[in-house]
């Protein structure tokens, strides 16, 4: 997967001051068994860039569906994901091991790898200090 974005590449939210909405289902998540290449995943995800500026941002929108199989992915940035609703189980290559519910925060640091395994079944939005993924927005 490429992991290259460039700050010309979207339209930022963040462009003049006063209030903004986004109304549920404005944005489609993307399959990422597809982006992955597991079939026995069953996550979704959608990167939105707010900011293009020195210390970019981006709110992504993530569920998860039981499954037979989980994923590892390594976070070269800071994110905060909030869960909303169901579950996530989590480990990382520290041995942390947590199981993340509905209101709990998980604060995944830059330089982390981070199993999601396949009994989560959540929802969870979040905010990267990064550019969005191009395969995911």
């Amino acid at each position: 997967m490429s992991r290259t974005a460039t700050k010309d590449n979207y339209n930022y939210l963040s462009q003049k001051p006063g209030l903004q909405l986004i109304k549920a289902g404005s944005y489609e998540k993307k399959e990422l068994n597809d982006i992955l290449g597991i079939p026995e995943v069953k996550s979704q995800i959608l990167d939105i860039p707010i900011t293009s500026k020195d210390n970019a941002a981006t709110l992504g929108l993530y569920s998860m569906q039981e499954a037979t199989k989980g994923f590892d992915f390594k976070y070269d940035f800071l994110e905060i994901k909030t869960v909303v609703s169901g579950k996530f189980v989590l480990s990382d290559d520290q041995g942390n091991n947590i199981v993340a519910e509905a209101g709990d925060v998980v604060i995944i640091n830059p330089g982390t790898v981070v199993t999601f395994h396949g009994e989560s079944d959540g929802e969870a939005i979040y905010v990267a200090h990064r550019l969005p993924e191009p395969t995911f927005a």
